[in-house]
């Protein structure tokens, strides 16, 4: 078995750690694996364009940011800002697991590009987990939050999104990673139908959801200790002053 390929694994993983652009690390990366595997530079660009024609229609999402764009100099954001705030009792743990039932619950349904990082996170989610940041317990007290401190919050909620599709779609029997799953296993002589991988994946789903579901309450925690910790110090200088 020839193992070299695997350098495109290796590729990624460094690219990624050097922060490098994205879409410039996994191209190189499968041209590293393609070398690698003894494929010539005009195959490798055959490959390559094969896939794009044949997977042209993921494209679409880029008809979303200029929609989304409007939106937002609309006043999208200070609406949704807006709305969170007639939520009495709304934290930002509350908030982002009722999110995170619902991706995942959408997904299991087939319904996975209803929601998304430029449809919903970017222009509704991240000011809305902004907001119940600020009206949440043990934090409003502390005032606004700070910059870094807003971008932890928007970034859990992206991360939000990520785990409900993620362990969501799996559970969906025309999903196509069920299908490539089902198509390795017939390769192997084991016959699989993709109702039996579906059910299979709940059990990571449910458990996917009770993780990311104690992380999120354990991060509005951690958020009003810091916070809390900030204003201790701030006093303690006021005073020295």
């Amino acid at each position: 078995m020839n193992y070299w390929p695997l350098l495109g694994v290796a590729w990624v993983v460094v690219g990624f750690v050097l922060r490098a652009n994205p879409v410039i690390v996994v191209v190189s990366a499968g041209l590293v694996s393609g070398l690698a595997a003894g494929k010539s530079m005009p195959e490798l660009l055959a490959v390559i364009g094969d896939s794009f024609i044949s997977n042209r229609a993921l494209l679409m999402f880029a008809m979303t940011l200029p929609t989304i764009g409007l939106l937002e100099r609309a006043g999208l954001r200070e609406h949704a800002l807006q709305w969170i705030a007639r939520w009495r009792g709304l934290t930002l743990a509350r908030l982002l697991v009722v999110y995170l039932a619902a991706r995942q619950g959408l997904s299991t349904l087939g319904l996975i590009d209803i929601a998304g990082h430029a449809q919903t996170v970017r222009p509704l989610l991240a000011p809305m987990s902004e907001s119940a940041a600020n009206r949440t317990p043990g934090l409003q007290e502390h005032g606004p939050l700070p910059r870094a401190e807003i971008q932890r919050v928007h970034a859990l909620a992206a991360a939000t999104d990520n785990v409900g599709r993620f362990f969501g779609e799996d559970v969906f029997l025309a999903f196509g990673a069920v299908l490539l799953i089902q198509g390795f296993y017939a390769e192997h002589g084991i016959t699989l139908e993709p109702l039996q991988i579906a059910l299979w994946a709940i059990p990571t789903a449910i458990a996917a959801f009770v993780i990311h579901a104690v992380r999120i309450v354990f991060f509005q925690r951690g958020l009003a200790r810091r916070m809390s910790s900030s204003t201790d110090s701030t006093e303690r200088h006021d005073a020295v002053d």
